[in-house]
């Protein structure tokens, strides 16, 4: 040792320090551990080639081909491929389980194993936490395979990855939440309704369709997916729910911006039927509030016009209106203001200004009217009126003989022959004046 240090120390040039030469030394030594590294890695790469993949294969005659890493070994018949699905699954390898039961039942549609194989993909791929990928897995079994002994718990699953972005879940891009997966959820639940129109989820799924519609803004085909659940399941306890929502939507548009004549009437109808059909509900006191606050927004409404014609001094459409406010709601604070308003510019403008046309119209015809002339106690307006006497005949026969013709020849009517035809135009008089009108000319009558 002490002869290795001599001649290292020997070997260091003059004035340099030794922790130069010692630190050459320690990087000699580990570039040798290195080497020995990649040595003893060589080594088993060429002691042990079965544990290389290889995915490009080259046979003679043939182009090369290449297959993913563990694709050659999908291969044998339903049964054998099965086999394979299910000792990866076991070994915890989830994507290459999904992978052997995707291909198992592209491969062989009709064997008895398909159905099973489908179903297991669909749990997997659930638990790797794919939910748009397992939903539609699921679809496919309840569309492809009918018949299968987890049809219900495929509708389950489904039902239940919809409300789970019904609830907000968002759609992710890249394994980033970036949209909503509220089109989603509609999508799912629309699959129940149609695989299973009287399953035990169907009633609700359809509901939840409104309720992803109402979350989207999207009123009228929120309104029409309720209308679905009244008509489809009258007898369903989320009937009293969708009848309640649709009159409720129109409520509220009657809020949204400028107020909206044709949505009042539409909400008021709509929670007249459901306290019509539900009228014990829970929510039946709240459809009535609505109701009541729907005829005072109308009565405002009237009110608002009162008294802007009030302002403007046009007093004969403001008491219209203000009459309209008592007749809608006569007990309300708006009634109350009107008929004060009204007693106040009658004192200010007179009765006569302040009348409609239809009134004004009545008292004129009523003035206009003609009077019945008195004639003595006979004429009495409470006798009753005597009809016309008939004319009597007279009683010589030779008084009902027909009258001679007359003997002036020109106060006769001119034969038919003579008679002008309507359809000819008429002889031009010298005598008269042109007829300058477009009316066509009157045929001739007789003489009186």
């Amino acid at each position: 040792m002490r002869a290795f240090s001599r001649r290292i120390f020997t070997r260091a040039r003059p004035g340099r320090p030794l922790t130069e030469g010692a630190s050459f030394i320690t990087l000699r030594f580990r570039m040798s551990y290195r080497f020995r590294f990649l040595l003893l890695l060589l080594a088993a790469c060429v002691a042990f080639p079965e544990r290389s993949p290889a995915p490009v294969i080259f046979k003679p005659g043939e182009k090369v081909k290449y297959r993913a890493p563990g694709e050659e070994e999908i291969i044998g018949n339903a049964n054998e491929m099965f086999a394979k699905a299910e000792t990866a699954a076991n070994n915890g390898d989830r994507s290459r389980a999904i992978k052997i039961y995707k291909k198992l039942v592209k491969k062989y549609p009709r064997a008895t194993v398909s159905p099973e194989a489908t179903w297991r993909a669909g749990v997997l791929t659930e638990q790797q936490g794919n939910l748009i990928g397992a939903a539609a897995i699921y679809r496919g079994l309840m569309e492809t395979y009918p018949q299968t002994q987890h049809f219900q718990e495929a509708i389950e699953a489904q039902f239940r990855i919809g409300e789970i972005y019904l609830n907000g879940k968002k759609r992710k891009v890249l394994g980033i939440p970036l949209s909503s997966g509220l089109d989603d959820a509609v999508e799912i639940f629309a699959a129940i309704v149609r695989s299973a129109p009287y399953g035990r989820y169907t009633a609700r799924a359809q509901f939840d369709i409104g309720r992803a519609r109402e979350q989207q803004g999207s009123a009228d085909l929120a309104i029409e997916a309720y209308q679905a659940v009244v008509e489809k399941f009258p007898n369903d306890p989320l009937a009293v729910d969708a009848q309640y929502q649709i009159g409720y939507i129109w409520f509220a548009a009657t809020h949204a911006g400028t107020y909206d004549p044709d949505a009042a009437d539409k909400a008021r109808t709509a929670f007249q039927d459901f306290l019509f059909r539900f009228p014990k509900s829970e929510k039946a006191p709240q459809a009535r509030e609505n109701l009541a606050k729907l005829d005072h927004r109308v009565t405002k409404g009237s009110f608002e016009i009162a008294q802007y014609y009030d302002r403007t001094k046009h007093y004969r459409a403001a008491v219209l209106y203000y009459n309209e406010v008592i007749r809608q709601q006569p007990g309300s604070s708006e009634g109350a203001i009107a008929k004060k308003r009204i007693e106040e510019l009658r004192s200010k403008v007179g009765d006569a200004a302040l009348q409609s046309a239809a009134e004004m119209a009545e008292r004129r015809a009523k003035a206009n009217a003609p009077k019945s002339v008195a004639h003595g106690p006979s004429s009495s307006s409470s006798a009753p009126e005597r009809a016309p006497a008939l004319p009597e005949f007279r009683g010589n026969p030779n008084d009902v003989a027909p009258l001679p013709p007359p003997t002036d020849p020109d106060s006769l009517p001119p034969p038919v022959s003579t008679l002008p035809d309507s359809s000819a135009p008429a002889p031009a008089d010298s005598s008269a004046p042109p007829d300058t009108s477009a009316s066509p000319a009157p045929t001739a009558t007789p003489s009186q």
